[in-house]
């Protein structure tokens, strides 16, 4: 069976039919209204909350903290209905600032604003990015009761609400996105953050990734309630990208129902675990911190002791914001663990990420990667094995595995989350 990929230069793949298990993808879902119905309604009917033109009286500057490049939410669609509802509250024009949430991923240049928010909007207010590698444009505000120390952009406290603006969709770290994501890692300084990925990295990926409630998702909840995130409104796309729902409203309760439509749509059932998975990770593509993506839900559907092929472009390479991922390339968690320990790696964040393709890739199977973006050296010194086509790759994968494995294909490794049909709960 001829396999294609969402990328015109990394080639396509035959996979004899006797091998295949399945080409796995999450759900494409029919909808009769449009996208923004779908959000007028979740703003106009938020759970667990008075609307906002109820919750806002009295109340003058409003911070809109909205996710980045690295997410498609559709920002266009949303904000002009999310600013029409501010202003039926009486917020004026130069109350409202737009802050973008960008966890420690890097600055959006001003085309990426564009495309982003629109020319009109990027015009109309002021978009920020979120400057979480600068002590100086934070505040700390204490800790959680687990300990987290809690920097977050100083804006916070500058402004009399704050409404979060984010997708959800499977995450290994905190098990979905969404809800209080935009506010930690969103806004948060990289101390913060490397506490909560840290901590996620204390456990395998199939213990968190697709999980709605868990430990790590509880202390970012937590930090963002110091931070006082009062309202969210979140969509949920389907497998082609089109928004299918929204949510909004308070961000713990809005969150869970937005949560269980997100599990609907992106969950594919596989008949049994893959001797060898090949997965894209679209729609993260542009560098390997974040198509890292189709390596964790990979960790899902392949069997103890297979073969992990990750097929994506990464034009940025390993990671312009980490270089430590490159330097010490991928860890078990006891050595990264032992490299933090010793002071070589000084980001959490860092280490957490580490830990997360080497769960993966060190401990259930072993990694091949098929990227024009990073050399076969970079390649290796991360821990991974380079091919120069998917075509390669699988010949590779077959070597290790032989030509009677069983093959998993995941499209939008970035989003999907396998569930094995013997597990499936």
């Amino acid at each position: 069976m001829r396999i294609t990929f969402p990328y015109r230069d990394l080639g396509s793949l035959d996979v004899p039919e006797e091998n295949l298990l399945g080409v796995f993808s999450p759900s494409i879902v029919k909808v009769e209204k449009s996208e923004e119905q779908i959000i007028e309604e979740a703003l106009s009917h938020p759970i667990g909350s008075p609307p906002l033109t109820q919750i806002l009286k009295g109340r003058e500057k409003v911070l809109v903290v909205v996710d980045d490049y690295t997410r498609s939410t559709p920002v266009q669609k949303i904000l002009p209905c999310l600013i029409k509802e501010l202003e039926r509250a009486g917020v004026k024009k130069d109350g409202i600032q737009i802050l973008v949430a960008l966890g420690t991923h890097r600055p959006m240049t001003e085309e990426e604003m564009v495309e982003k928010f629109g020319p009109k909007l990027s015009k109309q207010y002021p978009i920020l990015n979120h400057s979480w590698w600068d002590p100086s444009q934070l505040i700390s505000l204490g800790e959680t009761e687990k300990g987290t120390p809690i920097l977050v952009n100083r804006m916070v406290k500058e402004v009399d609400f704050i409404v979060g603006i984010g997708q959800i969709v499977p995450h290994r770290v905190s098990g979905f996105s969404g809800g209080c994501n935009i506010v930690q890692p969103g806004i948060c300084g990289e101390e913060t953050t490397g506490r909560t990925h840290w901590l996620s990295a204390q456990f395998k990926g199939r213990d968190i990734l697709g999980k709605i409630e868990n430990p790590v998702k509880e202390e970012i909840e937590s930090v963002a309630k110091k931070v006082g995130l009062k309202w969210i409104i979140n969509t949920i796309q389907d497998g082609s990208g089109r928004l299918v729902a929204a949510v909004a409203g308070d961000p713990i309760h809005a969150y869970r129902i937005g949560a269980k439509r997100s599990l609907e749509v992106y969950r594919s059932e596989l008949p049994g675990e893959a001797d060898i998975v090949i997965a894209d990770s679209h729609p993260y593509d542009s560098e390997l911190w974040l198509a890292s993506k189709g390596i964790y839900a990979s960790e899902l559907a392949v069997k103890k002791g297979g073969v992990v092929i990750l097929v994506s472009p990464c034009p940025e390479g390993v990671s312009p914001s980490h270089p430590e991922v490159l330097e010490f390339g991928y860890q078990t968690f006891e050595d990264a663990d032992l490299l933090f320990r010793q002071g070589k790696i000084h980001k959490l964040t860092a280490a957490a990420h580490l830990v997360h393709v080497g769960r993966v890739i060190k401990e259930r199977a072993s990694g091949i990667m098929v990227s024009k973006g990073i050399s076969k050296e970079e390649t290796e010194r991360l821990g991974l094995t380079h091919a120069s086509s998917p075509q390669e790759a699988l010949e590779i994968a077959f070597s290790r595995m032989g030509r009677q494995a069983r093959v998993a294909i995941l499209q939008r490794g970035g989003e999907i989350l396998p569930i094995i049909r013997d597990s499936a709960e």
